[in-house]
């Protein structure tokens, strides 16, 4: 096995989680960024008031990611098996 391949290996693993993340993180990120507008206008500084919203907007970019982010990470896993071959040379 070549550092390349090994390179490209690790590239790719980090190129596939990053874009598997990338909805959930984000939705997360616009949620807590829309809460603390919210609490820096209204001056309620509650912390279940922050919490609670992310949760659930996670939760539910799970369920709609879910079969995505699946397919992405089966994807990845069954090209790096069927590679197997050609890593050993």
């Amino acid at each position: 096995m070549d550092q390349s391949i090994v390179i490209t290996i690790g590239r790719e693993g980090l190129l596939t989680v990053i874009k598997i993340i990338i909805p959930v993180a984000g939705l997360g990120l616009l949620t807590g960024l829309l809460v603390a507008v919210f609490q820096a206008t209204t001056q309620i500084h509650e912390q279940t008031l922050a919490f609670i919203p992310k949760i659930l907007v996670i939760m539910i970019a799970l369920i709609l990611f879910g079969p995505w982010m699946i397919t992405t990470l089966v994807d990845f896993v069954v090209n790096l098996f069927r590679n197997i071959p050609y890593y050993i040379r």
